[in-house]
């Protein structure tokens, strides 16, 4: 739906896709290593399989059965389902099912859920990043910057979990730059102890540009893309 008077889905998309690439310009990176993830939390499944039509083939929910309704319908499409909300231990086995990528572990008990001996050996691991929490607020997600190396350490024994890096979410207050570094030097300090783990998922619709120039490498946007959110349902 478009927002009126502004440019339709089609050209919501371009632009965001086109912010991309400046930002990665100007970061001295290439796009082509950046992953757009479009946030679709209460838009229909008619609107992401018009933007799976546009090209879009990641898609990012945090309600989880909202989030399996959309997988189910849209089944047909060879779609990437990430999973970016706060995850309940009771939901963990139920969002394996369908998501490919988990971007909030933030806790031992949550990763310990998640293990499955058949999904390591057939191959098929799930994608999950460590979620750390960039605030002093204690009821925020995600671990606390001094944890995510122990986190991330625990991880690498859960079979059937691929650690992929860090996710936060900049908080509400201060420059989110300064946080993106913060999640970067957090990122740097996983990637000593498991190399291969270094992917960024940082970055909405506000504030992408500024995860981009401090590495970010999974951008989570909606409405930029979606425009206005529908009321929940």
């Amino acid at each position: 739906m478009p927002n009126e008077g502004g440019p339709d889905l089609a050209g919501r998309l371009a632009l965001v896709r086109a912010s991309i690439a400046e930002a990665a310009g100007a970061a001295g990176r290439n796009v082509d290593d950046l992953t757009l993830i479009a946030v679709t939390k209460f838009h229909d499944a008619a609107l992401l399989r018009e933007l799976a039509a546009l090209g879009v083939t990641d898609f990012g929910e945090s309600r989880h059965q909202e989030a399996r309704e959309k997988a189910r319908e849209l089944a047909d499409l060879d779609l990437t389902w990430h999973f970016i909300g706060q995850l309940q231990s009771k939901k963990a086995r139920q969002v394996a099912e369908y998501a490919s990528i988990i971007h909030s572990v933030d806790r031992a008990s949550l990763a310990d859920l998640l293990a499955s001996e058949e999904r390591e050996a057939n191959g098929t691991p799930i994608g999950c990043f460590v979620q750390v929490n960039l605030t002093p607020d204690p009821d925020r997600g995600g671990v606390r910057p001094e944890d995510a190396v122990a986190l991330a350490e625990h991880l690498e024994t859960i079979p059937g979990l691929d650690l992929r890096g860090v996710m936060a979410v900049a908080p509400n207050e201060g420059e989110p730059r300064a946080a993106f570094a913060l999640l970067r030097s957090i990122s740097d300090a996983v990637r000593a102890s498991v190399p291969r783990a270094s992917a960024i998922s940082a970055g909405m619709s506000n504030d992408f540009a500024a995860a981009i120039a401090e590495g970010a490498t999974h951008l989570r946007i909606g409405s930029a893309i979606t425009g206005i959110r529908p009321a929940r349902g």
